[in-house]
C-alpha cells in the first residue's frame, strides 16, 4: 500500500500515526516529489465514482490559482490528470491506494471500515 504525504501537512501526519498505532505497513511517498502516476489516479477516479473533485486539494492555493474551479466541469480527467502529476500540491492528500483501499484525505469512519477497524 503507498501513502502520499507531505511532511508539513497535520493531516497526513496524524494518517501515517493512524496507521502506525494500528500497525499497518505503508510505502510513505513524497506527493510533492513524486504525485501519484496516471494509472493511481485514474483507479482513484474509478473508486470514487467518477467525482473528481474527491481526487483534488481544492483548499491548495495553487487550486485557487490556477482557477481550476472554474474549469473543471469542462475538463477531461486526462488533462487534470496531467495538472496533478505535473503539481502534487493539486493531489488531495493523504492520498491511500493499494489494490483493494482507495481514499483521499482522512475521514476515521472511511479509514476504519477500509481497514476493517
Amino acid at each position: 500500500m503507498k501513502i502520499y504525504t507531505y511532511a508539513k501537512c497535520s493531516t497526513c501526519r496524524n494518517a501515517l500515526k493512524w496507521l502506525d498505532e494500528r500497525s499497518i505497513s505503508y510505502q510513505n511517498v513524497p506527493i510533492r516529489e513524486t504525485p501519484p502516476s496516471n494509472a493511481e489516479l485514474k483507479r482513484m477516479l474509478n473508486a470514487q465514482e467518477g467525482n473528481i473533485r474527491k481526487l483534488l486539494n481544492t483548499s491548495s492555493q495553487d487550486y485557487r490559482d490556477l482557477g481550476i474551479k472554474d474549469q473543471l466541469d469542462s475538463m477531461k480527467p486526462e488533462a487534470v490528470f496531467e495538472l496533478m502529476q505535473t503539481n502534487g500540491n493539486l493531489v488531495k492528500r493523504p492520498f491511500v491506494i493499494s489494490k483493494e483501499i482507495h481514499l483521499t484525505g482522512l475521514k476515521a469512519e472511511e479509514w476504519g471500515k477500509a481497514f476493517g477497524q
